[in-house]
């Protein structure tokens, strides 16, 4: 192999990882700006120059998607950042998405070599730099496609998992159709991720990528009510099906006072700010309204994306009610310390038992009880105990729950003989194909709720498998 890096490994393990530039936290708790302005070209070369270029690269081993980080980090230290976006782009063709709310650090760097004895090179933070360097100098060009296949595929739902397949069935040369139930293309990552983490700008130039491949976008379109799956591989004369519509249904803790007016579940909070506007308010004229003091029950990324948003729409004290500790919070831990920078109290050990409100039916406060931490569960995470005689009020006008959502049931109702399993996810095989023959399913759809590059490599592998079983026949 070679090497490509000057500096021998003693020498590049002495650089220290690089920090990227950020809004002050004072500021952007006020405003829906992107937090991180990630890495600018001195510190992109700093921190390629960290890679020991490894013979066995574990990254690639530790990247659901496959990319090819030792060979795109060769390419930054060249300097050719379009052939480096481009690498990325052979396995991961949404590179400036991934680039920023991809969890880098429990997969890709995390069994980074460096890491085992200082810090990991900053993969995700470099993979944004080369992305985003391509498009600020219009540096894109269409891959090219080999030949266009006779066969159609539809794709059902525009969130990362169709997205993904959508791309790789293109360039394999197929016809293919999005359907996107909203009015708007992205899925979650519109609907459910803030602007200061993903800038609605970055999703929509991801979006016309995807497009300059051939692929078509019909929005407004539910499939199970304006069309059904057996009707698009009928009459509309689709020759296979990949279903990834998400897990968009929220799911509550069922504890007394839910009903009142104040109370929100993270999915409708968040896609009212995120898709309808509500963050440019009055800009667009669809507000949310919320008390001076907001809590936000949960610890996973849609948690603190829905307490962040909470502060930047007026909150003047937003907090996070969380049963377990900091180290079992399965949120990212980038987004636990903007959360913190921010100003966001947290009430780890501690577990809602009911809502209050006053006669109008409106929030007034949140009974709570103390907690400590028992054996582990069947996650791995040490289970919640409630310490008896702990209970206290917690003085808020607003709740927000995010505790996990599951699938919207249209389609597994309209669609016979698809098997579903635990709360009405779609049950696949090892080829992402479902009980239905030439219907594969992916994403959250499939898993019930997991991260944005998990529903991406379901997107992937359901597009090589898609294009098997098309060309088996």
């Amino acid at each position: 192999m070679t090497r490509l890096n000057p500096l021998k490994p003693s020498e590049r393990m002495k650089l220290l990882r690089q920090l990227p530039l950020e809004q002050d936290p004072v500021e952007r708790a006020h405003n829906f700006d992107e937090v991180s302005q990630g890495f600018d070209i001195e510190r992109t070369t700093v921190e390629a120059a960290r890679c020991l270029e490894c013979k066995e690269p574990l990254c690639t081993a530790g990247c659901p998607v496959g990319v090819d980080i030792r060979a795109f980090i060769q390419l930054v230290l060249q300097k050719d950042y379009v052939g480096a976006v481009n690498k990325i782009r052979e396995a991961n063709y949404l590179p400036a998405i991934c680039g920023r709310v991809c969890p880098q650090e429990t997969q890709c760097e995390e069994v980074c070599v460096l890491g085992k004895k200082l810090t990991p090179v900053a993969i995700g933070k470099l993979e944004r730099f080369v992305a985003d360097f391509e498009m600020k100098h219009n540096l894109f060009a269409v891959p090219a496609i080999a030949g266009r296949r006779a066969e159609r595929v539809a794709v059902v739902g525009s969130g990362p998992a169709g997205l993904t397949c959508a791309a790789e069935l293109a360039k394999m040369g197929y016809g293919v159709s999005i359907f996107e139930a909203l009015h708007a293309v992205g899925g979650v990552l519109r609907y459910g991720i803030p602007e200061f983490r993903l800038p609605k700008e970055i999703l929509d130039v991801e979006t016309e990528r995807i497009k300059a491949l051939g692929v078509e976008i019909t929005t407004n379109f539910v499939v199970g009510r304006t069309a059904t799956v057996d009707e698009m591989l009928g009459e509309w004369g689709f020759s296979a099906v990949f279903l990834a519509t998400g897990a968009g249904t929220p799911t509550f803790m069922g504890i007394p006072g839910e009903s009142l007016s104040g109370v929100y579940s993270a999915n409708e909070f968040l896609t009212r700010v995120n898709l309808m506007g509500a963050y440019r308010f009055p800009e667009y004229d669809t507000p949310v309204r919320l008390g001076k003091r907001v809590a936000v029950i949960g610890g996973g990324n849609t948690a603190m994306d829905a307490v962040r948003t909470s502060r930047r729409i007026g909150a003047e004290k937003a907090c996070l009610v969380y049963r377990r500790s900091r180290q079992e919070m399965p949120a990212r831990e980038e987004e636990i310390h903007h959360a913190e920078e921010e100003g966001i109290e947290f009430l780890l050990l501690t577990a809602p038992t009911r809502i209050l409100g006053d006669a109008g039916n409106c929030v007034t406060g949140m009974e709570c009880q103390r907690m400590t931490l028992g054996e582990p569960d069947e996650s791995g995470r040490r289970r919640a105990v409630a310490v008896e005689g702990s209970e206290f009020i917690l003085e808020v006008e607003t709740v927000i729950e995010a505790i996990g959502q599951k699938p919207n049931p249209i389609v597994q109702a309209t669609t016979p003989g698809l098997g579903t399993g635990k709360r009405g996810v779609v049950s696949v095989d090892e080829r992402q194909a479902t009980s239905r023959p030439g219907v594969f399913a992916g994403g959250d759809l499939a898993r019930g709720g997991a991260t944005v590059i998990l529903a991406m490599r379901d997107g992937k592998r359901a597009a090589a498998e898609i294009a098997d079983w098309l060309q088996s026949r």
